[in-house]
């Protein structure tokens, strides 16, 4: 019988091996113990709703915390409220991590505002692979998420509702999102955020309006779109870029491809026309059936090629860096 002599060199070995298998993501185990809560609507996590997982976040946090949800549909109103912050909230997949709810505007006392699916109040929350639906139907204002917190992220996400399917809130709130799906009927992307969408799909619905930005004076920027494909449902032939929930909205449109179901003036005023002093509305590069900038309304503008380092991120963010947020969630 042959004798094996451990050797410190073999001992290190050996518990580096360990270690690779305890920490591995290879595996459901593997995988779950890259995070700081599981939620699965199995009972195999720590939590079964959401919220409860939410619930348990430590206030102002002084380190990340990630949450990884497990596949399953999540029939449940989600808050984040806004001493939670640095959180991550991360899918197992965005076609099958479902969260939804049917509340709407003219549901009892309900109105636009409460008609939430997920409201996100804290900052740095970081979401990705989830889906987030607002199931009511076409029955008014339907909000899938009203996100107002500062520095968030979205990530291979999916927006799904008809009118009012985004509430990009929040005077001084920053949001980026990117590689996300976004659909709905009437003013789907609206509110006062500065937010940028990165190789993101807009899918409209229905003829109507995609944005609503209600930008403040004093705001830089509002809504950026970058690189982005907009499509649309079949028999649908009539959509506007965008029109001003307030005065001073600002949405810019940079290397977009635009399906035949975008008009060719481009721009709608609200029927305020005073609010076409006041507005910016900007195109560069716009690609595809409904791109004719010599069709656009006149006082909509063509950005000129230099006028795009105004369009950098760091720009627009006013410093912080969208991009690194998945590792601080700060800059």
């Amino acid at each position: 019988m042959r004798t094996f002599l451990y050797t410190k060199k073999h001992y290190k070995i050996q518990l580096l091996f360990v270690l690779w298998i305890v920490q591995s993501p290879i595996g459901s185990y593997g995988q779950e113990k890259q995070y700081d809560m599981v939620v699965a609507k199995d009972g195999s996590g720590d939590y079964q709703y959401v919220q409860d997982a939410i619930d348990a976040c430590r206030a102002f946090t002084p380190k990340r915390l990630n949450i990884f949800i497990k596949n399953g549909v999540y029939k449940e109103k989600v808050l984040i409220p806004g001493w939670i912050t640095d959180i991550s909230l991360i899918g197992e997949s965005i076609d099958s991590t479902i969260i939804t709810y049917d509340d709407h505007a003219g549901k009892g006392k309900m109105g636009t505002f409460d008609s939430y699916t997920v409201k996100i109040e804290g900052n740095d929350i970081v979401v990705e692979n989830i889906a987030i639906a607002n199931t009511a139907g076409e029955v008014g204002q339907a909000v899938a998420l009203h996100i107002e917190g500062d520095r968030c992220v979205f990530r291979n996400c999916k927006f799904l509702g008809n009118q009012d399917t985004m509430f990009a809130s929040g005077e001084n709130s920053r949001q980026y999102y990117q590689d996300c799906y976004i659909e709905g009927t009437t003013d789907f992307i609206f509110g006062p955020a500065t937010a940028v969408f990165e190789d993101c799909v807009i899918h409209s619905k229905k003829n109507s309006y995609i944005t609503a930005a209600s930008t403040p004076e004093w705001v830089a920027y509002g809504y950026v779109f970058i690189d982005c494909k907009f499509t649309a449902a079949e028999g649908v032939g009539e959509v506007y870029l965008g029109r001003p929930w307030r005065d001073y909205a600002q949405t810019v449109f940079i290397r977009a491809d635009l399906g035949t179901h975008i008009l060719p003036e481009g721009w709608h005023n609200w029927s305020r026309p005073e609010a076409e002093e006041t507005t910016f509305y900007a195109e560069y590069g716009s690609t595809g059936a409904g791109a004719d900038p010599t069709a656009r309304v006149p006082w909509a503008h063509q950005l000129e090629e230099k006028e795009l380092q105004n369009y950098a991120l760091d720009k627009i963010f006013n410093g912080w860096d969208p991009i690194r947020a998945h590792v601080s969630g700060k800059e």
